[in-house]
């Protein structure tokens, strides 16, 4: 979309243009808010900000989504083992959200997804956890919310074979299927800053915050660094929200002190294994001696995860040790009567939980609910949570600046304002033999581009017809198109390489040479868009294979403390344009 027919604020695109002018505007006005960190809770506060008609600015150290926004389960879901906990509040909480994204706010991006929960126990088990399951399916009834996904049901073990035929008989007696949800977590980010900046929000990535301007005890404002070009600038603003998750500590001590609230970091892997590994048609929940194992449908592959291991090295790239992938794979195959190997591993990615810290060591036990702060005046911090509750911890976050703000603001509305490409998206869906017809693409590439885009597909169909080349498929990873790479530049706010293949497509966890075969192709339809020139654009490539290279060997390693050390041996890239 070029413009908004809704409010006539701005443009939900974030390319090259979209960048340099949301920066300049940063360096000239006062904004009443300035969120640092465009990861999901930055994403939301920025969307909540915008639309109680704040005016708005973004700031991101590295690419939207970089660290854990992009690396969850990809789960939108209630939480059913704090049901355990008797935490019956925030699994509600979640349940709530998972409707309304299910069916209102994103229905393009969110989407249901069946689960099996294998018992073995004959009796107090399949009672025991079938009364769990029905108190979720009760809760996701509960204060008016909409469910968006069928009832759970009962299954025999035979019953259950039928779906999972990969299951060991010896391993389970019976089992509940139940539903949640699911999504590519960093394509809902970045389409929720492309909503806020439909509604005005200001944003710009690789612009990270190096300190803080004051007046007195008040903050004023932040000093950034355009990374793009190495210039510094100032960002005047009535409030500022810390939003940076893992970073939360790092960013406090910029203002002058880490506070009372300390956030710790606890990483989770995930592998990524081809579809015909596993025969099932549902994914899969193994409980284990310190948390769940899920395995995640995800188009022609399964995600298989997760650890919960305390982390305190790099937070920028966490690396997941030979150590880690031994232990996924030996709990997954403890159910599955042929098992996986590491030779059946097509990806590996790493990310960390942001943890609010505990009395107890157990990053397995430390809060997942939030926290909001006002820890200096002009300062508000929001930390915890998950990101299914993202928009609750955005309208407590924003709640939080209209207090410090003179003036009556406006309640959040986010719960009934859809994401860009959500609204019209079942009508569009359901002409999809229509467009299919009309643009010459296969039906299935369509619902692709669907599920991705939403109504905004309209966008690269059009790039499509201006240029039929870009309706290919990529050679090396063809369940994308040509046409995707360069929207991610041109509208997605894509800086790198990297950007695109690791969070705008997901062919370096897809593929089975991580992307390396497609790197050049990528790379030179990126350059045009973003004015690399031909010295930069062998640079992209050659840092992205660096980085594949380093994280192959940090996969190789027994431990953290090396693991680290090799991921640590691919620097992030510099635009040659840096001094």
């Amino acid at each position: 979309m070029t413009g908004s027919p809704v409010t006539g604020l701005g443009s939900s695109r974030l390319g090259p243009a979209e960048r340099a002018a949301a920066l300049d505007r940063m360096g000239q006005e006062e904004f009443d808010v300035v969120v640092v960190g465009a990861g999901i809770v930055g994403a939301g506060a920025a969307l909540d900000a915008a639309t109680r008609g704040l005016s708005v600015a973004v700031v991101e150290a590295r690419d939207f989504a970089s660290g854990t926004s992009s690396r969850s389960s990809k789960l939108i879901h209630g939480g059913l083992r704090y049901l355990e906990q008797y935490n019956f509040d925030l699994v509600r909480e979640a349940l709530t959200e998972r409707g309304l994204l299910l069916q209102r706010i994103a229905p393009h991006l969110v989407r249901p997804v069946p689960f099996l929960l294998p018992t073995t126990k004959r009796v107090w088990e399949r009672g025991y956890l079938g009364a769990g399951v029905a108190l979720y399916d009760a809760l996701s009834f509960s204060m008016g919310s909409t469910r968006g996904v069928p009832h759970h049901r009962h299954l025999t073990r035979k019953g259950a074979l039928k779906l999972a035929p990969s299951l060991r008989r010896d391993a389970f007696v019976g089992a509940i299927q139940f539903w949640d949800a699911q999504v590519d977590d960093a394509r809902f980010v970045m389409t929720a800053l492309r909503t806020a900046a439909e509604y005005g929000a200001q944003i710009a990535s690789r612009t990270q915050c190096v300190g803080f301007l004051r007046e007195g005890e008040r903050v004023t404002g932040l000093r950034v660094r355009d990374l793009e070009s190495g210039t510094t600038s100032e960002v005047r603003a009535k409030q500022i929200v810390n939003a940076t998750g893992v970073w939360t500590d790092d960013i406090q001590e910029l203002v002058g002190g880490r506070g009372q609230i300390h956030v710790r970091a606890s990483k989770g892997i995930h592998l990524v294994v081809p579809k015909d590994r596993i025969h099932s048609s549902t994914g899969i929940i193994l409980r284990t001696e310190k948390s769940v194992l899920f395995v995640i449908p995800w188009g022609r592959h399964w995600l298989i995860g997760t650890t919960d291991t305390a982390w305190n090295l790099d937070k920028a790239h966490p690396a997941a040790s030979r150590a880690d992938i031994d232990y996924v794979l030996e709990h997954v195959n403890s159910v599955l009567n042929t098992p996986l190997t590491h030779d059946d591993v097509e990806g590996v990615y790493a990310g960390l939980r942001p943890l609010l810290s505990g009395e107890r060591d157990e990053t397995s036990q430390l809060s997942r609910e939030h926290i909001v702060a006002h820890p200096v005046p002009g300062l508000v911090l929001v930390a915890g949570g998950k990101f299914t509750t993202y928009r609750v911890m955005a309208k407590d976050a924003i709640d939080a600046v209209a207090h410090g703000l003179d003036g009556k603001v406006a309640e959040s509305c986010t719960d009934r304002i859809s994401l860009v490409g959500g609204e019209g998206f079942q009508a569009m869906w359901n002409a999809r033999h229509r467009l299919a017809s009309g643009s010459g693409l296969h039906v299935a590439r369509i619902e692709h581009l669907l599920r991705r885009y939403g109504t905004l597909v309209d966008d690269l169909l059009e790039l499509i017809k201006e240029k039929p080349d870009l309706g290919k498929p990529l050679n090396g990873a063809d369940d994308y198109l040509r046409a995707e790479i360069v929207y991610a530049a041109a509208y997605e706010g894509a800086r790198h390489l990297n950007d695109v293949l690791a969070r705008r497509t997901r062919i370096s966890i897809e593929a089975w040479d991580r992307g390396l075969g497609v790197a050049k192709e990528a790379a030179d339809l990126l350059a045009p868009v973003l004015g690399w020139s031909k010295k930069q654009t062998d640079r992209e490539v050659e840092y992205y294979r660096k980085r594949v290279e380093a994280e192959r060997d940090s996969q190789n390693q027994d431990g953290d403390q090396e693991a680290d050390a090799s991921r640590r041996g691919a620097p992030d890239i510099v635009p040659t344009a840096t001094p």
